[in-house]
C-alpha cells in the first residue's frame, strides 16, 4: 500500500516529498524500486543522490555531477535537468535552522524558486528528503509532503536473517521455521541494521542462533528505548503467581494473551487497545502491570509524563510523539502510565499556555487511532480528577476496579509474602506447623490493603531477627493491632471511589470472593456495595 501511494504522489507531481529516517540504503532502494517500475509511476526516471560531501550522483549511469556539493548549485542543477529524474538528498534539513543553528535563507529561496518547474515542467522532476529528523521551515510548509516510511516488514527481516545464515556457514542454527518466525517477529521495530546486529550478536555469543537467542533481540529493542530518554524499559521478574487475587482482571488479561498472533487473526480478533486500572492505592496495581510483562512475554515501557513536558516552545508535543512512535516502533508492546492522573494535572489550567491540553489530545488521538499492537495500561488513584475523555468506550477496552481485598485475597496474599520470605527453616519453625495460619491473619486484617500486609510481614521478620528467634504468630498479631489500615484513614476517599466504580468499572474481584467480605466502612456501620459492577471474565 505504502508503494502505491508513493507512486501516485510521483506520478501527481508532488514536488518535494520528506521522508523521515535513519536507513539511506533501504530508503533508496525503495524509492528506485518505485520509479523504476513503469506500471507504477507510467515513466521511467533516473535516479541522482545527493550528500553535501560528495555532491549528485546519477545512479542510472554511475557518474558524479561535478561542482554540485554547493546546496544551491545542487538545486540549479535539478532545474536546469531536462530528463525524467528523482533527486533522493540526504540530510538537506541543516539548512533549514535545526536546533540552535540559523536557517540558510538562500537555499530556502532557492528550493522555493525551482518549486513551480518540479510542478508544472515539460520534464517530470521529484525531490526526495531524507534525513533522520523532521523539520520543515514555515516559508515550504505548502510544498512539502511527508510520506511515512515504514520499518521493515516481517518478510524483509527474514530475508536478512536467511540472507546472514547463508553467509555465516559455520553458525549452527537448529532451528523450526515457526522458531525462525518468532525470532523476526521479535525483531519487528527495528532498522534491517539493528535487526542485523542483534543476529550477529546472538551468533557470536556460543557459534550457533536458536530460539534461546531471544533476549539478546528484545535487548537490542531496550537500547531503542533508552535512546528516547523519556521512556523506561522495565525489567520484571513478576508472575501472575506474585499477584494475590484479583482473579478476573488477571483471567481477563491471560484470555487476550498471544492476540496480536497469527493464530488470532483466524479468529478476527483484534489486538486489544488497554486498560484502565484505577481504585485503593496498594493494592496491586501497579504490580499488575509489571506482570504483565512476564504474562504476555512483552517488553514493558513506561511512560513518565514528567518527562514529557520541556520548556522549549513545541519540544513537549515532540516528545510525546517520539515517545509514542518508540512505542509502537517495539511492539508488539505493553506502555504503562502510573498514576495518570497526576500526569494530567494541568488540564483546564492557563499557566501553561495549552501544552497540557495539546498533549492530552495528542495522546488520545493516538490511542483512537494507533494500530499498532500497542497494550496501554494505565493506573489511577484518583479517578475524580481524570477527564471524562478518557473514560469513555474506545479509549479502553475496560476499567477495572480494584478495591480491599477481600478474605479470601488477603489470605492468598499473607500466603504469598510468607512463602517468599520463609525459605530458612529455622526461622519458619515456630509457624511451619500452624494450621490455617494464613486464615486467621486474613480475618485479622479486615480492611487492610496488600502493602500493609506486606510490612506487617516484614516487621515481624525484623522483630524475630532483632532477637535472633524463629518467626511467631505473636509477632504477626502485635504489627497487625499496631496498624492503622488506609481504609481507617482515607475512609471518605475509599467509599466516594466505590459509589464511582459502581457503575462505571468492573470489579477486578470475582463475584464468588465479593460474597466472603463481611463487614465495610461506611459511617454509620451499615453494609454498602463494594466498588465495580460484578463481571466475571
Amino acid at each position: 500500500m505504502s508503494a502505491y501511494k508513493l507512486s501516485n504522489l510521483i506520478r501527481a507531481r508532488f514536488p518535494v516529498i520528506y521522508i523521515t529516517t535513519f536507513e539511506e540504503d533501504r530508503v533508496t532502494k525503495y524509492i528506485k524500486s518505485v520509479v523504476t517500475d513503469v506500471k507504477q509511476v507510467k515513466f521511467a526516471r533516473e535516479v541522482f543522490t545527493w550528500t553535501q560531501t560528495n555532491g549528485l550522483y546519477n545512479t542510472t549511469t554511475s557518474k558524479t555531477v561535478n561542482d554540485t556539493a554547493c546546496p544551491c548549485k545542487m538545486l540549479e542543477f535539478i532545474r536546469r535537468y531536462e530528463k525524467d529524474a528523482v533527486f533522493i538528498i540526504y540530510d538537506f534539513y541543516v539548512n533549514f535552522g535545526p536546533k540552535n543553528r540559523t536557517p540558510d535563507y538562500n537555499v530556502i529561496r532557492k528550493m522555493r524558486d525551482i518549486i513551480p518547474d518540479l510542478k508544472l515542467g515539460a520534464v517530470r522532476k521529484t525531490i526526495f528528503l531524507v534525513a533522520p529528523e523532521l523539520l520543515i521551515p514555515e516559508a515550504l510548509q505548502k510544498e512539502i509532503t511527508i510520506f511515512d516510511f515504514p520499518l521493515p516488514t516481517l518478510k524483509e527481516v527474514r530475508n536478512k536473517f536467511d540472507g546472514m545464515l547463508k553467509q555465516n556457514t559455520g553458525v549452527e542454527a537448529s532451528m523450526s521455521e515457526d522458531d525462525k518466525d518468532r525470532l523476526c517477529k521479535a525483531a519487528l521495530g527495528l532498522t534491517l541494521q539493528e535487526a542485523e546486529s542483534a543476529f550477529a550478536l546472538a551468533m557470536v555469543n556460543d557459534g550457533k542462533i536458536d530460539i534461546k537467542d531471544l533476549p539478546v533481540i528484545l535487548q537490542e529493542k531496550v537500547q531503542v528505548i533508552k535512546k528516547t530518554g523519556i521512556l523506561e524499559f522495565i525489567q520484571s521478574d513478576y508472575s501472575i503467581k506474585d499477584i494475590g487475587g484479583l482473579d478476573n482482571l488477571k483471567n481477563w488479561l491471560l484470555k487476550r494473551n498471544n492476540s496480536w498472533s497469527e493464530q488470532a487473526k483466524k479468529y478476527c480478533i483484534p489486538a486489544p487497545k488497554g486498560v484502565l486500572v484505577t481504585g485503593v492505592p496498594g493494592c496491586g496495581k501497579s504490580l499488575t502491570a509489571k506482570a504483565m510483562s512476564t504474562i504476555w512475554q512483552l517488553p514493558l515501557l513506561k511512560l513518565d509524563f514528567g518527562k514529557v513536558f520541556s520548556g522549549l516552545v513545541g519540544s513537549s508535543e515532540e516528545n510525546m510523539r517520539r515517545a509514542l512512535a518508540t512505542a509502537e516502533a517495539v511492539a508488539p508492546s505493553i506502555l504503562w502510565i502510573d498514576e495518570i492522573e497526576k500526569g494530567l494535572s494541568g488540564l483546564g489550567s492557563n499557566g501553561d499556555s495549552g501544552v497540557s491540553s495539546r498533549i492530552f489530545g495528542q495522546f488520545l488521538t493516538w490511542m483512537q487511532e494507533k494500530e499498532a499492537p500497542v497494550f496501554v495500561i494505565a493506573t489511577a488513584n484518583n479517578i475524580s480528577n481524570l477527564p471524562p475523555e478518557l473514560l469513555r468506550k474506545g479509549r479502553f477496552d475496560e476499567i477495572f476496579f480494584v478495591d480491599l481485598p477481600t478474605l479470601a485475597e488477603r489470605k492468598e496474599i499473607f500466603k504469598l509474602h510468607l512463602e517468599r520470605r520463609l525459605k530458612d527453616k529455622e526461622v519458619a519453625s515456630e509457624v511451619a506447623g500452624m494450621k490455617n495460619i494464613c486464615t486467621e491473619l486474613a480475618k485479622m486484617t479486615e480492611g487492610f490493603i496488600g502493602s500493609e500486609i506486606e510490612q506487617v510481614v516484614i516487621s515481624s521478620l525484623c522483630d524475630a531477627f532483632f532477637e535472633s528467634r524463629p518467626l511467631k504468630f505473636e509477632d504477626l498479631a502485635k504489627n497487625i493491632a499496631n496498624t492503622v489500615p488506609l481504609s481507617m484513614t482515607q475512609r471518605e476517599q475509599i467509599l466516594a471511589l466505590r459509589a464511582w466504580a459502581n457503575v462505571r468499572a468492573v470489579s477486578a474481584t470475582k463475584t464468588a470472593n465479593l460474597k466472603q467480605y463481611t463487614k465495610e466502612i461506611n459511617e454509620d456501620n451499615v453494609s454498602t456495595s463494594r466498588g465495580g459492577r460484578t463481571l466475571d471474565f
